[in-house]
């Protein structure tokens, strides 16, 4: 496949999404439980971060064991990292910032990539290399709704993933923007929640923020 068509995949996956959790786990347990109950809550794709030792094995298990769960690899820093979570069974690849050398490889990935930019010019250049859907991060950093609406008139083709600092509060004035396909957050997978099991919590949180992309989508 092409890159145009990888990317075309991943505005669909992401627009399927609507709301992606940004999911960090420290044992294969907590993968598979805080997977399931984000499965269960209605929110069926996940971004896990490649922060921990056991990410890649967590990865890989999910794929084996919960086949309806789109996982994404996430927080993908290296050419290395790329190769792994391709081998294991990554649905998708996002990175948090993605540098010229890491463009190019990212771009003859055999599966769909959302590369990371925070500014107009990076933007720009990953529009350059054929990435049109790309992760804005971080989102309220970099000026979150304010950034999104300065450059949906100057950059009309490129689609958004915002993520890093988006709230339940704040999660439907980001789904409303034009050039919003998806939002990344982690408040429905709070660490403590995790480590704690309180698996009842993350299910809750995630039918709460499926509800919001319903509502938005609504109208």
């Amino acid at each position: 496949m092409t890159i145009a068509q990888h990317q075309d995949r991943a505005e669909h996956l992401l627009t399927a999404a609507g709301i992606l959790p940004v999911v960090t786990v420290h044992t294969l347990d907590q993968a598979r439980a805080v997977s399931a109950a984000l499965l269960e809550g209605g929110l069926p794709a996940i971004e896990l971060t490649l922060r921990t030792p056991v990410a890649m094995d967590a990865l890989s298990m999910l794929k084996r064991e919960l086949p309806d769960v789109v996982v994404g690899a996430g927080t993908v820093l290296t050419v290395e990292q790329m190769r792994q979570a391709i081998d294991v069974g990554a649905d998708f690849l996002v990175t948090p910032g993605t540098p010229a050398h890491m463009a190019e490889a990212l771009a003859k990935a055999p599966l769909p990539v959302v590369p990371g930019a925070a500014s107009p010019t990076e933007l720009l250049a990953l529009l350059a290399r054929g990435f049109r859907v790309c992760k804005l991060f971080p989102a309220t950093a970099v000026g979150g709704l304010a950034m999104i609406k300065g450059v949906a008139g100057p950059i009309p083709g490129l689609k958004l993933c915002p993520t890093g600092g988006i709230t339940e509060d704040t999660a439907a004035d980001y789904l409303k923007q034009k050039n919003v396909l998806c939002i990344g957050g982690s408040w429905m997978v709070q660490d403590a929640w995790i480590r704690s099991g309180q698996w009842d919590q993350v299910r809750q949180s995630a039918a709460a923020a499926a509800a919001i992309v319903r509502a938005v989508r609504a109208g």
